[in-house]
């Protein structure tokens, strides 16, 4: 294929463009991946060695698309060696493999996936006797991560730390880091702040790996958090051939450390700067673009980009209103079958998105109701079944016997007769030998207080695991995968007679499938156990399935739908009543509604009810003001009786967060107030417009100040 025979003006600008800097600010369907592909082909054809080239995605799916067009955009060309192509934790990988050695750490180390890391913390607050009611595991699991992201150390965290609860996540920081080294294991954060750290503190290390890549390009780049951004520049300090493509106005994941910022600020990075908008979509009519761009204008902090499509008005965008959840989800897949049976579509033509997984149970009950094919996403993924989790734990003790996680998950898979107070008395045996409890295994017949039954399981679980050990390196991880099957007996195990044993049994032999890319590879099970590691969310959304797809709106992003439902437009759901009280998080709430707008091609369903019972609470929210935003002119409000305020998309637009203090009624903490479905309350806390209202008997509820229907008592 001619490079430059699918591009327009803008597109073959950012190919054309070689050294130097360059942000290209990529809206929403305006053909971002074939624009990037088309670069490292065009790179390679004048003269640039692929070796030479690095480009990072953020899902390893989006890497092996990429691989595939560069492939069949240079088949005609023998190439000495490929770009390097894939995601940060991927490529932070390959960097500690080799220089993971300099922190004193070894290049065998594991890999903890989220479920992993959750063990290892919840074994720190056994053994420190910490409170999990006084504080939350998750709660500190997630800070330390957040710390990790902007790399700081325990004691970096200590220093700063200026309450109870940010002095127990330094002390389990801590201990966290210890367990980590002392195990051989790396957290999917370690992945990119460790080989950062390397590149600071050993500068031949980055002068190596910067002469090795002296192109850089990385998409989705508005979704880098502090980290990554790190780790961009001082790869790209030296050449400064880093070309950043993305689009601010879908940063939507700040709970995951996210920095929009980075984005908007990469030209002051990397001054003088070349910058490129490609403004063109491809996907969506131009109803559904001209209504998500008025949306968009709202926010203040973007770049300004005018999107255009030459696809046509195309449909009106359709505003639905239902008295309850129950209607709304009702209405939605009835929607759904006449479409399907009018248009001829295909049931995986359609999406049903939402705020919060709690939404989707209507939904599922409808879909039952109306015989609705569907699939979730975001539901139970492959890699996080019971079972997948147990044989991954034996492959990951079999390749590493200091990963004391994966040895107390499988201790007992299948049932060995060794009770809690065993293993209690197993860690209190290891922890006087200074051991982890996996390395206690050839030291067995020291240890004190076990029962002659657990020990001698023990010990012939130990010769089970030891034998394995010795043929790691004379077999593939598929067949390891079946010896673990027939040696540990799991079939009996797992098959109880029920439907959900044999689906285990069969995602056992998914799993033996998937290990099977990796025969005849050298080191087989490591890659193996890489591979499976680094597997995103992303990854996991099924392909050529007739299913009607429910997620949530963050899962939706970089997809896209012939026709989109979005459901619970409402105030204090979308946007989230915990964003009201910050313009920033508004502004992201702004931008997930944009995002969900712009996953449609055709047709394009905003749903809203008049009341919703949710977490067990009933509410009354009026609209989501972002329908405002949208020109009634791209509506069609036949089934809603709300209209949108904005006539014409030419008017001056003023974010609405400023007018919040004009319109929310003041209230103060310790006021009573009155609701219709509640009572009497008294006011226990103001967060900006939120207010947390305890109502006795009825628990306390949370409610937006600007539209609740309260009168003060």
């Amino acid at each position: 294929m001619e490079i430059f025979e699918k591009l327009n003006d803008r597109q073959k600008e950012s190919v054309n463009h070689i050294k130097g800097p360059m942000l290209i600010v990529a809206g929403a369907g305006s053909g971002k991946t074939l624009t990037l592909t088309c670069r490292v082909a065009n790179l390679i054809k004048q003269g640039i060695a692929p070796y030479n080239i690095l480009a990072v995605t953020f899902t390893n799916k989006a890497a092996n698309e990429m691989k595939e067009r560069i492939e069949n955009i240079l088949c005609d060309q023998t190439l000495t060696s490929k770009p390097l192509i894939g995601t940060f934790h991927s490529i932070g990988v390959r960097i500690l493999r080799s220089e993971i050695e300099k922190l004193n750490r070894k290049k065998s180390f594991t890999i903890l996936d989220a479920d992993d890391a959750f063990a290892l913390v919840r074994q720190i607050f056994k053994d420190f006797n910490i409170s999990k009611e006084r504080f939350h595991l998750r709660a500190i699991l997630s800070r330390i991560s957040l710390a990790k992201n902007n790399l700081l150390s325990s004691s970096d965290f200590l220093k700063n730390a200026d309450d109870i609860f940010q002095q127990k996540v330094a002390e389990v920081f801590q201990e966290y880091e210890k367990r980590l080294i002392k195990i051989n294991a790396c957290d999917f954060d370690d992945l990119i702040n460790l080989p950062v750290k390397i590149f600071q503190q050993f500068p031949e290390v980055l002068d190596k790996f910067q002469e090795r890549w002296k192109f850089i390009m990385i998409d989705e780049f508005q979704d880098t958090n502090m980290v990554q951004n790190l780790f961009v520049s001082l790869l790209g300090a030296k050449y400064r051939n880093v070309c950043a493509i993305g689009d601010g106005d879908q940063s939507i994941y700040s709970f995951r450390g996210a920095n929009v910022e980075n984005i908007l600020q990469f030209e002051k990075e990397f001054t003088p700067c070349k910058l490129i908008k490609l403004e063109q979509n491809y996907r969506s009519s131009s109803n559904i673009l001209e209504g998500a761009n008025a949306v968009i204008r709202h926010n203040k902090k973007r770049v300004d980009k005018k999107m255009f499509t030459k696809s046509g008005s195309g449909e009106k965008i359709m505003i639905f209103e239902a008295d309850d959840e129950r209607e709304e989800a009702h209405q939605i897949c009835q929607e759904i079958l006449n479409l399907k049976n009018k248009n001829k579509q295909n049931f995986s033509d359609f999406t049903v998105l939402y705020r919060t997984n709690a939404q989707s149970r209507n939904l599922e009950e409808a879909a039952m109701r109306f015989s609705l094919p569907y699939q979730i996403i975001g539901g139970i993924k492959f890699y996080a079944r019971r079972e997948i989790k147990d044989v991954l734990a034996y492959l990951k003790f079999i390749a590493n016997e200091k990963d004391s996680v994966s040895f107390l998950r499988i201790i007992n898979v299948p049932s060995r007769k060794i009770g809690k107070v065993s293993i209690a008395r197993l860690q209190n045996f290891a922890q006087s030998k200074n051991l982890e409890l996996s390395e206690i295994l050839p030291h067995l017949s020291l240890a004190e207080g076990i029962t002659p039954l657990a020990k001698k399981s023990l010990l012939n679980f130990a010769d089970q695991i030891f034998a394995l050990k010795k043929d790691v390196f004379q077999i593939s991880a598929a067949e390891l995968i079946i010896k673990i099957y027939e040696k540990f007996n799991l079939k009996n195990y797992y098959q109880d007679g029920s439907e959900e044993g044999e689906m285990r049994l069969e995602n056992i032999k998914e799993l033996i499938s998937v290990a099977q890319k990796f025969d005849g590879l050298e080191n087989s099970l490591n890659l193996f156990l890489e591979n499976v590691a680094l597997i995103t969310d992303a990854d996991n959304v099924p392909k050529n399935n007739d299913r009607v797809t429910f997620m949530t709106l963050h899962n939706a992003k970089g997809l896209q739908f012939e026709t989109v439902f979005m459901a619970g437009a409402e105030e204090n759901l979308l946007p989230h009543s915990q964003s009201l009280s910050s313009p920033q998080e508004l502004e992201e709430e702004r931008r997930l509604f944009y995002v969900g707008m712009t996953r449609a091609k055709k047709h394009l369903y905003i749903c809203y009810a008049k009341s919703r019972l949710i977490f067990g609470n009933f509410s009354y929210n009026t609209p989501s003001r972002f329908l405002s935003e949208i020109p009634e002119k791209v509506c069609d409000f036949s089934n809603s009786n709300f209209h949108s305020a904005q006539k014409d998309t030419d008017i001056t637009i003023e974010p609405i967060y400023d007018d919040l203090p004009q319109i929310i009624p003041e209230y103060n903490k310790g006021e009573k107030v009155i609701h219709p479905n509640f009572g009497e309350g008294e006011i226990e806390e103001v967060e900006g417009e939120v207010l947390t209202i305890n109502f006795g008997k009825l628990g306390t509820k949370r409610f937006s100040a600007s539209i609740a229907p309260l009168r003060k008592v």
